[in-house]
């Protein structure tokens, strides 16, 4: 074979590479990733009948469901996250993948999810699939351009893959699945005002009228902050109170939710808030797999 043609060859894999990498990112792995591992807790939780089938088919199509809705949500974004430092290397901005063929990826996949977990589990469960697709690219993706409470928007979306799980295992859902619900709603504020102060320059220069971009001082960011945590403590304390649950996870509870109120109090002072923006971040993400992985070890000992 020719130089040319072990050049042609190379370039051509490559390309091929870069190209599936691309698709791949396109879907947000990690993202999905946690909206499947929390969709698994309420499953677990839920206490289910071992039934491979439904789990098998519950996974997978959570999966499908938060990767295509992250397909979408990049689609939709394309603009602005050429213009965030940020964001610039996604597989849009970056020219790995075409914005038609994304469009056309992130339907195909959303509805094949959707329809995996309605057939092959209950109409409920593909119900709230498709409503998580829709309450994230239809809602919370639009409005992030119009108001500051398209956070909170969000963190509604983002709270219902828990509910997902639990309509899988039950067929309905009971006040444990709401209270993990209302656990996912509040401990997202704290950890996304944290991201949203320390890129708060770069949502400025694409234009999201974030709370952290209004908010010049912080002051709002952090107070919002702080509210979110004393209230994601007192919810996440409620599967002790009502009888869900033991003392295995409320000690764990009330460790990680002390530890993270305190987080969120440094936060408060402006002198050190960039600091502890971050150290508030990386604490909401250890805080939220401890909190929820005992509750399942917790409900499973007492089962």
């Amino acid at each position: 074979m020719s130089t040319t043609s072990t050049n042609i060859v190379t370039k051509t894999d490559n390309s091929s590479k870069i190209s599936w990498a691309g698709h791949y990112e396109l879907t947000k792995p990690r993202l999905s990733l946690l909206s499947v591992i929390t969709a698994l807790v309420g499953y677990l939780a839920a206490l289910p009948s071992k039934d491979f089938g439904i789990l098998f088919n519950f996974s997978i199509g959570t999966a499908l469901c938060a990767a295509g809705a992250a397909t979408l949500n990049q689609w939709l974004e394309k603009k602005e996250d050429s213009i965030m430092e940020r964001t610039k290397d996604r597989p849009l901005p970056a020219g790995l993948v075409s914005p038609h063929v994304a469009l056309l990826q992130g339907i195909i996949i959303s509805i094949v999810g959707v329809l995996q977990l309605g057939l092959g589990v209950n109409t409920l469960t593909g119900a709230l699939g498709a409503a998580t697709i829709l309450s994230y690219v239809v809602i919370y993706t639009p409005m992030k351009k119009m108001t500051r409470w398209a956070t909170e928007l969000g963190a509604i979306s983002g709270a219902l893959p828990p509910l997902i799980g639990w309509a899988a295992a039950e067929n309905g859902i009971s006040a444990l699945g709401w209270i993990l619900f209302g656990i996912l709603t509040f401990w997202q504020l704290p950890h996304f005002m944290a991201i949203a102060w320390s890129f708060r320059h770069d949502y400025e220069k694409a234009g999201f009228p974030m709370l952290s971009v209004l908010d010049k001082t912080g002051n709002k960011v952090a107070r919002w902050s702080m509210i979110n945590a004393i209230a994601l403590f007192i919810v996440s304390l409620l599967p002790v109170a009502m009888g869900f649950s033991g003392w295995l996870y409320g000690s764990i509870a009330t460790i990680f939710g002390l530890w993270l109120l305190k987080r969120a109090y440094e936060f408060m002072k402006e002198d050190q808030r960039d600091i502890m923006a971050k150290k508030l971040f990386f604490n909401s993400i250890i805080y939220l797999p401890a909190v929820l992985f005992t509750l399942v070890i917790d409900r499973w000992l007492v089962s």
